[in-house]
This record gives C-alpha cells, structure tokens and sequence, in this order.
C-alpha cells in the first residue's frame, strides 16, 4: 500500500529532491507530473509508489511567501519559497554587480520578503568606490552586516540577521562565497547535506539549492550563484519596480503613472540631479524599467506563467 505524508523540501537539483518528513526522516523524491514545480523551502504532500520504490512529491502545500524570478517569456518562476528574509550577499571580489544586487532587493520588496546585504570577504578591504555604494544602501534605509567567512568575523552578527524561527535564504552572484558562510555557521553540515541530492549519474552536484537548520529554530537556504537575476515582473509594483527610494519620491511626481525616465516635473529625476537619489541606483531602475517593459510585452495581454 502506498503512504501518504507532508514534509519539506531541503535540497533540489532539477527535478531531483530531497525531503524531511515530520519524523525526522530524509527522503529522495521526484515530483509528480511536469507540470508540478517544486523549490527548495517547500511544504509539500508527498506518496510512496511500492511499485517503482520512488517518493513522489504530488502537491506543493500554500507557500506563506517565495522569491521569484522572471523567464524569458515574461512568466514568473519560484527560486525557494517560505522565507522571512533574503540575505543578498557581494563581495570585494568577485566584483560586486550592483545591478544585480539591485533585483534582488527588488524581488525581495515585490514579495514583502525583508532583505539585508551581507558584505564577505571583509578581510580583503572596502575600496572607496565600494564603500560609496554601500553609504547610499545604507542611506535608502536597507540593513547590512559585514563578515567573513574565511576570518570568521562578525558570524554572529550575520546570525542575528534571520530572526529565531525564521527562514532566510543567501543568494548572489557566483564567488561570493555563500557555502563558505554556511560551512563557518555549521562546520562539516554542508558535506552530509551535498551527499543527499546528486544527479541522474550519480555525480555530485554544485547546482543545488539547500536548506540547513540553524540554532534558534532558524533555517538557511544557500542557493546556487548567478550571473543575472531578473525579478518577476507580474509582481514588481509598476510604479517603483521595489525601489525604495523611488517609492518614496513618486508621490511628488506631476503624473501618477509616472515612469519616471523622461516624464515633465518627475520628482525621481529631480532627486537624481539634485544628488539626494544615488545616480547609480537610478540607472539601475532605468535598466529594469526597461527589461520590465520588454518581459511585460512578451507575457502579452493575458500574462503568461
């Protein structure tokens, strides 16, 4: 006879899973159906097929939040679902991409998730330019903490940024050193968790995303670098695309669909040119705005998933 249960997804690697049931048990599973998508973070109901000896994921239970991303048809994708907090992270090197940065925390306010930047690699020091950047996110009202994973410097401070029973999820570009974060937060964790999801071959992926409990009831998603990252735009709030220095400024704009890029009497460019709203920032909400126009066209007039 075939079981039934609910558990939670703590490792994917395509289609490949891993989930802890309530008991306790680890798990591999495969979702049901291809029209079925899973993350990593997910509740889902779970059933056994006796006659294959497989685990199959066959619903996804109501996610409380998810940060998602955009496709290139306009469609909007779950990365990891049930989180409280996004913790973006950068880094002296590799070279931060800031516009990057910037959709994170974009996708982070579509989806009412509380994001914070984690500057790594401290050690390697804050040039000026850097440090500009990071007094004008400090300036718009966004929470940071600087560490290391190498050092071990400031874990603490990067521990208190997820809140006791909250889940959060590291995620930015490639190299900027999120596993070594979690490897520093539980030595010899991410080892026995990498041995669970692996791919059809059976060699050890680096592309899966991962959940790890931490002390407080607290849980960890470390989630595979990217290269870009383009934040549903079927969530974005039209207006300030989740920037919240815009989201401030709009109201003061002449129109109340204001684009804010070549409109009369915009009270964002205002800011820009008189040096109150970062013109690096702005530039970056020019770029999205854009790819905003050209994802919302290609989702056409009835949206696309």
């Amino acid at each position: 006879m075939s079981e039934t249960l609910e558990a939670r997804v703590v490792a994917t690697s395509g289609r490949h899973m891993t989930v802890r049931a309530a008991d306790g048990r680890l798990l591999r599973a495969r979702p049901f159906g291809r029209a079925l998508t899973v993350v990593c973070g997910d509740q889902v109901q779970c059933r056994t097929d006796p006659r294959h000896d497989e685990l199959h994921v066959v619903a996804v239970l109501p996610r409380r939040s998810a940060l998602y991303r955009a496709n290139v048809r306009g469609g909007s994708e779950p990365v990891v679902a049930n989180l409280d907090a996004l913790l973006v992270v950068l880094a002296p090197l590799p070279a931060p991409d800031l516009f990057v940065v910037d959709r994170y925390l974009a996708a982070a306010a579509s989806t009412h998730i509380a994001p914070t930047l984690v500057v790594n690699k401290e050690e390697l020091g804050i040039d000026a330019a850097l440090g500009a950047e990071l007094a004008a996110y400090a300036a718009a009202g966004y929470a940071a903490v600087r560490c290391s994973a190498t050092t071990g410097a400031n874990l603490a401070g990067l521990l208190a940024a997820i809140p006791a029973g909250a889940a959060a999820a590291l995620v930015g570009q490639s190299g900027v050193g999120k596993s070594s974060l979690v490897a520093q937060l539980l030595p010899g964790e991410q080892v026995a968790i990498g041995e669970l999801v692996r791919e059809e071959e059976g060699r050890h992926t680096t592309t899966a995303s991962r959940l790890f409990e931490l002390p407080g009831q607290r849980a960890l998603i470390d989630s595979p670098g990217v290269r870009d990252f383009a934040p549903a735009v079927d969530r974005l709030d039209a207006r300030s695309l989740g920037f919240i220095e815009v989201e401030r400024l709009a109201p003061g704009c002449r129109f109340h669909d204001c684009r804010h890029m070549r409109e009369p009497d915009c009270a964002v460019r205002a800011a820009v040119d008189a040096g109150t709203f970062h013109p690096r920032r702005y530039e970056s909400y020019r770029r999205l705005r854009m790819l905003f126009e050209k994802l919302s066209a290609a989702r056409g007039p009835g949206g696309r998933k």
